[in-house]
């Protein structure tokens, strides 16, 4: 942060300016270091108009894998603390994130533990993130833990990232489809009408459904926009409670092809998390109450805080997990009884992260392939009845005209 100043130099001259610090106490220590004694300090304020609005400054995950990185080098250069979150805050070109590393250096300052100052921004690190850095702290290993977490999070970003490319197609195709509807319907259509009207000739039946329909969204589409605006700020609230989060992972989890594609999603994801948190040293039980919190599904998030009771009263988590045949699959189950007899869960783990990762973008591959001349025949086919609806009314007046010479 950014602090406006005012002292006197050792030969009694009178100095402003600008002096960047964590803290005010810092700021007077910099200046002192200069040979300057401070007659006022205060941070600098940003007019209204000239801040930033972080919404569109959020913090991505390639620069939390950098900033991990950046970490994990430093400390295994034995550099402080201090230093190192200085370093960083210089080097980081996004002003929202330098702000928040210069916040964090002030916590540290003021003497908070890592972990704990890391827990004052959930917005950029989850609780996974905490507790894997409270691991390190209590280990002595914080080099070897952010190595884990950026490692893991580059995992993590490269998944989401194969998922949502898949969508892409689809999601334009629609949207181009969507333009055509919808200059048919309020451009071209009501232009045919009028010579329709002014030639007495009968349209044919889609021709009135899609002339009635454009008609019904002109006359009503204020109130259809508003409807639709209150129905889907309706449905996101519904969606931020917890009822409404566990109907709709219930209902996701029951669709034929989707269910078995979300369930290696699911399992990959926990499997990864595990694998991370129990490298890191921490015990099971907490590992998998860890893993509840960031899995995204409410039906696995139970099922994991379940395995967590059982683990607690002495019982075998691979016996845990058999409990739920539909969510956990037998291959799931067989590597954790493989793990817990070896001693080595955590291995056990990363080898069907691998696995489901393959089993996902395969999976993804062979519905692309499906969907995509899916796709095309089925909105060619729409297209071809929104045309036909213009060029059929069109030719049967072409030819009434032609008749009555």
């Amino acid at each position: 942060m950014k602090f406006n100043y005012q002292a006197r130099t050792k030969s009694g001259e009178i100095q402003t300016g600008t002096v960047e610090a964590f803290s005010k106490d810092t700021a007077i220590n910099i200046l002192h270091s200069a040979g300057l004694y401070v007659t006022f300090l205060e941070e600098a304020t940003v007019p209204f108009y000239a801040r930033r609005i972080e919404i569109f400054e959020k913090i991505s995950k390639k620069e939390i894998v950098a900033f991990f990185r950046q970490m994990a080098i430093m400390f295994k250069s034995e550099i402080p603390l201090l230093e190192i979150l200085s370093t960083l805050a210089k080097q980081t070109k996004k002003p929202t994130f330098r702000e928040k590393i210069y916040q964090m250096a002030e916590k540290i300052e003021s003497g908070n533990s890592l972990s704990k100052t890391f827990s004052a921004f959930p917005k950029i690190f989850n609780p996974f993130y905490i507790n894997m850095i409270k691991s390190g702290e209590a280990s002595g290993k914080l080099s070897e833990v952010f190595e884990y977490l950026a490692d893991y999070i580059e995992k993590e970003y490269y998944f989401s990232s194969k998922v949502r490319g898949a969508m892409i197609y689809p999601i334009f195709v629609l949207f181009v489809f969507s333009i055509v509807l919808s200059v048919i319907l309020f451009w071209i259509l009501p232009q045919t009408a009028t010579i329709i009207i002014q030639s007495n000739v009968k349209p044919p039946f889609l021709t009135q459904v899609l002339l009635g329909l454009a008609t019904f969204l002109k006359k009503y589409a204020l109130i259809l926009f508003f409807a639709f605006i209150i129905g889907l700020s309706l449905l996101i609230v519904f969606l931020k409670t917890k009822e409404g989060k566990t109907f709709f992972d219930k209902i996701f989890l029951k669709i034929p092809v989707l269910n078995d594609f979300l369930k290696k999603i699911y399992l990959s994801r926990i499997a990864l998390n595990l694998s991370t948190l129990i490298s890191g040293g921490l015990p099971i039980v907490q590992s998998l109450e860890i893993v509840s919190e960031v899995v995204g599904n409410e039906v696995y998030k139970k099922i994991i805080l379940e395995t967590a009771e059982g683990v607690k009263r002495g019982e075998r988590m691979s016996v845990l997990f058999e409990r739920y045949p539909k969510e956990i699959t037998p291959l799931f189950v067989q590597i954790v009884v493989v793990g817990e007899k070896t001693g080595r869960i955590d291995l056990s783990l990363t080898n069907v992260v691998d696995f489901y990762q393959k089993e996902v973008e395969r999976a993804l591959e062979n519905l692309m392939r499906l969907l995509e001349p899916l796709i095309i025949i089925f909105l060619g086919l729409l297209v071809g009845l929104l045309v036909a609806s213009v060029i059929v009314p069109i030719y049967q007046i072409t030819t009434q005209a032609q008749s009555s010479f």
